[in-house]
């Protein structure tokens, strides 16, 4: 059943996807299509678990391979539409570098306060997560995203009114799960990274 609030706002529930070679060793991945690794499918399937009983008026899905397979080991893939615009922010010229390397080039760098080099800013990450939350409020119940860290981390800081920046303050792990709703007629947080 969906979690429908005392004005009928609805929340939505990020799953992150699977641990993958690269994420372990905490680089920068948002091009490069890779698969979940063993430890990555094994927590996927946990996903399962966690949202046993939800029903979803919408399950979307990055088109990226390591979110779709977290969606099917969840069992939401026979329901999933993808959606392009769950891609995982664009990483340019840092695809693949860690943060400590990217650092030896630039000091103090992070993605949230510099934008990757080559890649996306956070204007347009903005531009693609207010369009997943117009999709969202436009279902006719709760709405089911999979996807990645950095993109669902910038979700969650605009769905709370802060910038895409303030994503820098919300860590999130890989094959967790979070849910957005509203306290009254109040965007928030309702759980964050379990």
């Amino acid at each position: 059943m969906a979690a429908m609030t005392e004005h009928g706002l609805h929340e939505i529930v990020l799953v992150r996807h699977g641990e993958t070679e690269w994420s372990e060793a905490k680089k920068h991945t948002s091009t490069t299509d890779l698969p979940l690794n063993e430890r990555g499918r094994e927590r996927a399937r946990t996903v399962a678990l966690k949202l046993e009983g939800r029903e979803f008026a919408a399950v979307l899905v990055s088109p990226l391979r390591r979110a779709r397979e977290t969606c099917e080991l969840a069992g939401f893939a026979d329901r999933a539409e993808v959606a392009d615009d769950l891609f995982e922010w664009r990483y340019g010229d840092d695809e693949g570098r860690t943060t400590e390397d990217i650092r030896r080039d630039r000091p103090g760098w992070t993605v949230w306060s510099d934008g990757p080099q080559g890649g996306e800013t956070a204007e347009q990450v903005r531009v693609r997560v207010d369009w997943i939350i117009e999709q969202a409020g436009n279902a006719t119940g709760d709405t089911l995203l999979f996807a990645h860290g950095h993109i669902l981390r910038a979700l969650a800081a605009c769905w709370i009114g802060l910038e895409v920046s303030g994503g820098a303050r919300l860590a999130l792990g890989t094959a967790t799960v979070s849910r957005l709703g509203y306290e009254r007629d109040t965007r928030v947080i309702l759980a964050w990274n379990t």
